[in-house]
C-alpha cells in the first residue's frame, strides 16, 4: 500500500509514524518497518518515526504487509528428557523462542519439535504447546503430542494442577526470606513492549523463597500459581529486585555471558493425561546461569 498526503493545519505537529498509522490504518509495527526501510518520506526525504510534521508537508509512505506466519520443520537439536505416545518434556535452551512470531519466524522450539515429531495438535503456530517460556528463560516444558493430551493438559494448567518452579538470580536481597507477590499483570501503559502490575490486569500470584544470599544479590526459588507473560520478571522488578541481566525490566550485565535474564525453569510436575501417573522432572541450570551465579558469589 503506497499513498501520498498533504499535511493539514490540524495535523501539524504530529509525529510522522503516528499520522501514517492514522491515515493507513496499518498496525504501528508495520509503520515502524516502513520507517526502517526508508519508505516514509516527507518532502522527498526519508525521516525518522518521531519526525514532527508541518502544515503543507508532502507525506509519502508505502506499507508492505507481512507474509503470513507458518511453522515449518527445522532440524534443530533440543534436549528431550522424556517422550511417550502422548507427550514429551524438553529442556528449552536460553535464547530460543518458543514459537514463530513476527521477528522470529524460524529457529524456534516449535520448528524443532515439528522436525522431530512430524505433526502436533492445536494452533498451527503453537502446536502442542501447553505453556511457554520467554526466549531467554531456559528450562522445562511439557508438549502434547495428541489432541486428547493437549486438551487434558490445558485443563490441568487452567486448574493450576501443573506445578512449575523456577530458579532465578536477583539484584539485592528481599526483606523477607519467603513471601508471596499478588499483583495483577497487564500491558505497561507507558511501554507496549513491557508488562506491569496494573489495575484491571489479569490475576498473577508468585511465591518465592530465598535459597542463597550473595553480596548485593540472591538466588530465589519461584513457584507460580498463574502463568502470565513475564510474570516473575514483572513481580520482582516491582519489588525492586529485578532479575539479573534482564534488559527489559532491569539492566544488562555483560559479564554474565547470558543472552538475557538469569531465570531457569528447573522443576515441572503434573499428572500424565492418560495414565494419571505423577510425573516429576528436574533439570540443572545451564552453564551460563551457573557462571552468572559464581560471579555474584565472587568466585569467578
Amino acid at each position: 500500500m503506497s499513498s501520498e498526503h498533504v499535511v493539514t493545519p490540524d495535523e501539524a505537529g504530529a509525529r510522522a509514524d503516528v499520522l501514517v498509522a492514522r491515515l493507513s490504518g496499518a498496525a504501528r509495527s508495520l509503520v515502524t518497518d516502513a520507517v526502517k526501510r526508508g519508505a516514509v518520506r516527507v518532502n522527498g526525504h526519508a525521516v525518522k518515526a518521531s519526525h514532527p510534521l508541518d502544515a503543507g508537508d508532502r507525506l509519502a509512505y508505502e506499507i508492505t504487509p507481512r507474509k503470513p506466519l507458518e511453522a515449518l520443520p527445522e532440524a534443530i537439536d533440543v534436549p528431550i528428557l522424556y517422550e511417550d505416545d502422548d507427550l514429551l518434556v524438553v529442556d528449552k535452551p536460553a535464547g530460543m523462542v518458543t514459537h514463530p512470531a513476527h521477528g522470529a519466524t524460524s529457529g524456534t522450539l516449535v520448528n524443532a519439535l515439528l522436525a522431530h515429531i512430524g505433526t502436533l495438535p492445536g494452533d498451527p503456530l503453537r502446536p502442542g504447546l501447553v505453556h511457554r517460556l520467554d526466549r531467554d528463560t531456559s528450562g522445562l516444558m511439557v508438549v502434547a503430542k495428541t489432541p486428547v493430551a493437549l486438551s487434558a493438559l490445558g485443563i490441568a494448567m487452567k486448574a493450576r494442577r501443573i506445578k512449575r518452579e523456577y530458579l532465578g538470580l536477583i539484584h539485592g536481597v528481599p526483606d523477607h526470606l519467603r513471601g508471596t507477590i499478588d499483583g495483577p499483570i497487564g500491558r505497561d501503559p507507558h511501554n507496549r513492549l513491557k508488562y506491569a502490575i496494573v489495575a484491571g490486569g489479569k490475576p498473577a500470584i508468585t511465591h518465592y523463597e530465598v535459597l542463597e544470599i550473595f553480596p548485593n544479590a540472591a538466588e530465589l526459588l519461584f513457584a507460580l500459581e498463574t502463568g502470565r507473560t513475564h510474570q516473575i520478571r514483572v513481580h520482582m522488578a516491582a519489588m525492586g529486585h529485578a532479575i539479573v541481566n534482564d534488559p527489559l525490566y532491569g539492566r544488562e550485565d555483560p559479564r554474565s555471558g547470558l543472552p538475557g535474564q538469569a531465570l531457569h525453569a528447573w522443576r515441572l510436575s503434573f499428572a500424565h493425561p492418560r495414565t494419571e501417573r505423577e510425573m516429576i522432572f528436574e533439570v540443572d541450570p545451564p552453564p551460563g546461569y551457573l557462571h552468572a551465579k559464581r560471579l555474584l558469589a565472587g568466585l569467578d
